[in-house]
Order: structure tokens, then C-alpha cells, then sequence
């Protein structure tokens, strides 16, 4: 008789009695990924990596959670693989390393891994343990906007916008922020709005730049201040404008003006 294992329960489950399990107390949910990791199933690894990376159920522990992607990189799990290359290049559990980033990030991007694709991107931008080439970087970001990642969508369009490995094209750097900016992505969201204004869009732009400070940095919602006081004069842009009182103090200097 077949040992029967957490991994063997779980494969039947139901989904709707895997939603439930999963889905309650995150500390008894981590407890359920850890058995199926230590059974060896990749994906239980990789949950469980993620979920000590960011201390979700359990206390945070980047080392472990280095050597969980590392377990399930090992078996060919293209998620896991990017995963590594992450903390190689981030240095979470392990000393930074771009070089060795960039060599999981390839070998997950040439498999059609999107996030890994637009991370490999990001190491040709800035020659980051690899050797500058701006060709390259939009090349890796055009793979992954293709297949739907907004974050490379904006990217392509900083691409066209500036010129980098592409001859500047301002129509098609327009067309990839709007697809950014449609697939949530807030500083696509930002760089359309700023598209918009420049062709004399004012309203469609407000909309675009609450959004933006919807989902953005502090970095960001600080552009979109500054933005949006500079163009106080129209009632859309006013109206938005008292409505980001919240955002913070940076507003004080241009209520005061």
C-alpha cells in the first residue's frame, strides 16, 4: 500500500476544499505549505520560499527562503528559477550577485518566463553583471509586454520615448503607456496621464493621475502632486486636486500659493 503523503491529500482535494484550506489562519496555511515542501513538490516549495521572504504565516527568514527556491530551481520550476535570480540580485539570503542573477533570469526569460524577461531587461538597462546593451534590455521587455506584463509595457515605452535600443518613436511610446496604464500599472498609469496633457487631454489625464497616486510609491504620488497643482488652473485638475489632501503635506506649499 502507497505511503499516503500531504502532497497526495491535497492532490484529492477539491478545489473549492483547497480554497478553504489555504485561505484560513496564514500561520495554519504556511503549516500545509511546509509539509507539501518537504515532500518535494516544487510548488509547495516556491509558496513556502515566498511566504518566508515576506514573513506571511511565518517569521521572516530570507535565508530560508533562498534555499526553498533554490530546491525548486533545482527541479526546473521556471518561477523558482526567476525566484533565485532575484535574491542573487537583490541579495536576499545570499550575497549580491548580478552576474549570477542575470544567468537565472536568462535561463527562465528563454523558457517565456515574462517576470523574468523583464528583470533581465533591467540588467542590460543598467549593465548590472551583464554587459550594457540597450538593444538587448528592449528586447527582453518587448518579450515580456507581449505577453501581457504591464510593468515591461511601460518600460517599452520609456524605450521608444527616449530612444534607448530603438530609434525614438513618441506615437509608439504613447501607444505602449496606454496599454500599461490599461493593465493597472501606475507608472504607466503616470506616463500616459503625462501623454495626455501634452496633446491637451486635461480630463482623461486627471483620471489617469488619480490612478496613478491610487497605486504608486510615495515617489510617485509626489509626481502626481506636482503635476496636478501645476495644472490647477483646469477644473478637472482643481477638483482632483482637492481631493489629494490626504496624499499629505507636499500639498501645503501650493494651497499656500
Amino acid at each position: 500500500m502507497a505511503a499516503i503523503t500531504v502532497t497526495s491529500l491535497v492532490a484529492g482535494m477539491s478545489p473549492q476544499r483547497i480554497r478553504e484550506v489555504f485561505t484560513q489562519d496564514l500561520g495554519r496555511a504556511a503549516g500545509w505549505v511546509r509539509l507539501t515542501a518537504l515532500d518535494g513538490l516544487a510548488e509547495g516549495q516556491l509558496c513556502y520560499g515566498r511566504m518566508l521572504l515576506d514573513g506571511n504565516g511565518v517569521p521572516k527568514d530570507v535565508d530560508a527562503a533562498f534555499k526553498w527556491f533554490q530546491r525548486a530551481a533545482d527541479q526546473g520550476h521556471i518561477d523558482a528559477i526567476n525566484m533565485v535570480g532575484r535574491c542573487c540580485d537583490m541579495g536576499w539570503g545570499t550575497p549580491e550577485n548580478p552576474t549570477a542573477a542575470a544567468g537565472h533570469f536568462r535561463r527562465a526569460a528563454d523558457s517565456g518566463h515574462a517576470w523574468a524577461q523583464y528583470n533581465l531587461g533591467h540588467l542590460y538597462l543598467d549593465g548590472r553583471g551583464v554587459e550594457r546593451d540597450r538593444g538587448l534590455a528592449y528586447s527582453y521587455y518587448l518579450r515580456a509586454a507581449e505577453q501581457g506584463h504591464p510593468r515591461a509595457m511601460s518600460l517599452v515605452g520609456r524605450c521608444y520615448e527616449e530612444g534607448w535600443g530603438r530609434p525614438r518613436d513618441p506615437v509608439a511610446a504613447a501607444q505602449w503607456y496606454e496599454r500599461s496604464a490599461q493593465g493597472g500599472y501606475f507608472r504607466g498609469q503616470y506616463n500616459w496621464a503625462t501623454h495626455l496633457l501634452e496633446v491637451g487631454r486635461v480630463t482623461e489625464a486627471a483620471h489617469w493621475l488619480e490612478r496613478a497616486a491610487e497605486n504608486g510609491t510615495p515617489a510617485v504620488r509626489s509626481a502626481v502632486l506636482r503635476t496636478v497643482a501645476s495644472h490647477a488652473g483646469h477644473p478637472a485638475m482643481a477638483a482632483l486636486l482637492q481631493t489629494m489632501r490626504p496624499y499629505g503635506s507636499g500639498l501645503a506649499a501650493y494651497f499656500a500659493k
